[in-house]
């Protein structure tokens, strides 16, 4: 289950990559959400997939699962989601004033 995990992650990150360097901001902002729900499902892999164990059962349990991962994912979503709003803001107001996405024109080249 781990290695198909870690698939799936690699996917992801793997296509966040291409939308990153896309020329379109909205494209920039769904990379960006992308790579940052790769990089949870990667935490999340590596802190070890196990079923049918509590949290915590005390000293004497035979098997747990560290909830540690849990908690930073948890914390690193919330994190992402009010990344991901700040740069949909950020490129909606980019939009009003130069009506434009095309990151070549953002930048202000004087070739064009």
């Amino acid at each position: 289950m781990e290695i198909l995990m870690t698939i799936i992650a690699g996917i992801l990150v793997a296509s966040a990559t291409y939308l990153i360097l896309s020329k379109s901001i909205l494209r920039i902002v769904l990379g960006t959400a992308l790579l940052s729900h790769g990089a949870h499902l990667l935490l999340l892999t590596m802190g070890g997939l196990k079923t049918g164990a509590a949290p915590l059962l005390g000293q004497n349990a035979d098997s747990y699962t560290d909830p540690l991962p849990q908690a930073l994912i948890l914390t690193a979503i919330v994190i992402s989601f009010g990344v991901t709003a700040f740069f949909l803001v950020l490129a909606y107001r980019a939009y009003q004033e130069l009506k434009t996405d095309d990151m070549d024109k953002l930048r202000g080249n004087e070739n064009e």
